[in-house]
């Protein structure tokens, strides 16, 4: 089971760790190495939150999601990503960002320590909104209940989730933008370049939910239009096309699920910054975690892991509310990335803490229960 599902993820180990040691010796291995373990470390909380989405998907499409899905996200978000952001900071075209990063790592390690303002409030922004959607909704499960039932009360209110993540923004601006650190330690007011990219990720936040919104709907109308054709091929006897609509089914459900891992996405390239500026580091590093981040995705599936523990999904998302507070706090103070990691992992393993003591539990009343019930047949 472990060799089959992780069997691609170990294959591209060796292959990039390989490819760095050709690339720059040995120190571009332990680089690349960091790298993977930031990525797994970073993203667990994405791929409990993807196996929710893809433990719906049959086999194929979880297979299409390790080959197809990974190059979209090794190449898009872990590759283009950070080109992109020096692109767009620099005001240059995306091939001057790339000969610069080859050929000026200097003058690119500046842009980039530059950029970390703008990058840190983008992707706070994006994440607490992640955060906060999932902490508003109310649902039949949830693990700290003096909190949560709470402010699924408090979610009822229309855009709360935005108005708060206005309020955070305004904050971060008005305290940590104010004296951000620039190259060579100088302290500028980056107040403007805060609210801007900050109100950036909360609009590709809206948009990307939008666009999943969109796919989850289109998923329901084929639903619902295959059962209506199962009953009707049951009442006349006529074979459906059920391939075909099942296929088309997935396929939303496919995209849905990509638009959901590139978001999940940002926090592990931000994060790769602080180990390294090299593009082609990154991209090898990060590839190799993304892989492990989807292997680990349908291992959960396959397992029932989610099923079985059902806090996990409350310890990824709270995991996701830290990491987006640590990159606002980042925009003036630095922050190991060890104990970005650790939050994360610590959350999800007191979840899943919880999880194994709520099932002991439920266990221990189901024994009580069926004694019970043999005491009252004997009697």
């Amino acid at each position: 089971m472990v060799l089959k599902t992780f069997g691609w993820s170990f294959a591209i180990t060796v292959l990039g760790l390989i490819a760095a040691v050709f690339y720059d010796g040995w120190t571009a291995f332990g680089v690349v190495a960091i790298l993977a373990v930031l990525e797994i470390s970073l993203s667990f909380d994405n791929a409990v939150v993807n196996a929710g989405i893809l433990k719906k998907m049959n086999a194929f499409w979880q297979k299409i999601f390790l080959t197809v899905g990974v190059l979209i996200a090794v190449f898009g978000m872990r590759l283009v990503f950070p080109v992109v952001i020096v692109a767009i900071t620099a005001k240059m075209g995306p091939i001057e960002a790339v000969n610069l990063a080859f050929n000026q790592p200097d003058r690119y390690q500046q842009l980039v320590t530059d950029a970390h303002p703008a990058i840190a409030a983008f992707g706070g922004m994006f994440l607490l909104m992640i955060f906060l959607d999932f902490i508003f909704e109310e649902r039949d499960v949830v693990w700290l209940r003096w909190i949560e039932r709470p402010l699924a009360k408090l979610g009822k209110v229309d855009m709360l989730s935005v108005a708060i993540a206005m309020i955070v923004l305004l904050v971060a601006s008005m305290t940590f933008a104010l004296h951000a650190h620039q190259h060579g330690g100088v302290h500028v007011d980056k107040q403007s370049t805060v609210l801007i990219a900050g109100v950036a990720g909360l609009i590709t936040y809206l948009f990307v939910g939008g666009l999943s919104g969109f796919f989850e709907n289109r998923l329901e109308e084929e639903e619902e239009r295959e059962h209506e054709e199962e009953e009707e091929a049951a009442r006349t006897g006529k074979k459906k096309p059920a391939v075909v609509l099942a296929g088309q089914a997935a396929f939303f459900m496919f995209l849905y699920l990509e638009v959901l891992d590139a978001s999940f996405s940002f926090d592990g390239v931000i994060g790769a910054f602080a180990i390294s500026n090299d593009i082609v580091l990154m991209a090898l590093g990060l590839g190799i975690g993304a892989m492990y981040v989807r292997s680990l995705t349908v291992y959960l599936v396959r397992q029932g892991t989610l099923d079985d523990y059902v806090y996990l999904e409350h310890g990824a998302h709270y995991a996701i509310g830290a990491l987006a507070v640590i990159l606002l706090v980042t925009i003036q103070h630095e922050i190991n990335e060890v104990i970005t990691g650790l939050v994360g992992v610590v959350l999800i393993a007191w979840s899943f803490w919880s999880s194994v003591r709520r099932n002991k539990a439920e266990a221990a009343e189901a024994g009580k229960a069926g004694d019970s019930d043999k005491a009252e047949l004997t009697v």
